[in-house]
């Protein structure tokens, strides 16, 4: 079973800017959360994409928010 991280640990990978991939996207393999703090951490969270599950969220999210657009659409 992983052991949840330090909060030294999680400001130390937050800080870190090679875990950030073009300045945006989080990619920490050695970190196991899905969701994480942004770079300021007041304006939200992200995904993990070096979690497995986070390309899933990621594609369902895009598919929920495209049939939304497209239902409006329709409507009007």
């Amino acid at each position: 079973m992983d052991k949840s991280p330090t909060s030294e640990q999680i400001n130390a990978w937050r800080n870190d800017a090679t875990n950030w991939k073009m300045g945006m996207f989080y990619y920490n393999k050695q970190d196991n959360r899905l969701f994480v703090d942004k770079k300021n951490p007041n304006l939200g969270f992200t995904l993990n994409f070096a979690h497995s599950k986070s390309y899933w969220f990621f594609v369902g999210a895009v598919l929920f928010f495209g049939l939304v657009l497209f239902t409006i659409s329709l409507a009007g």
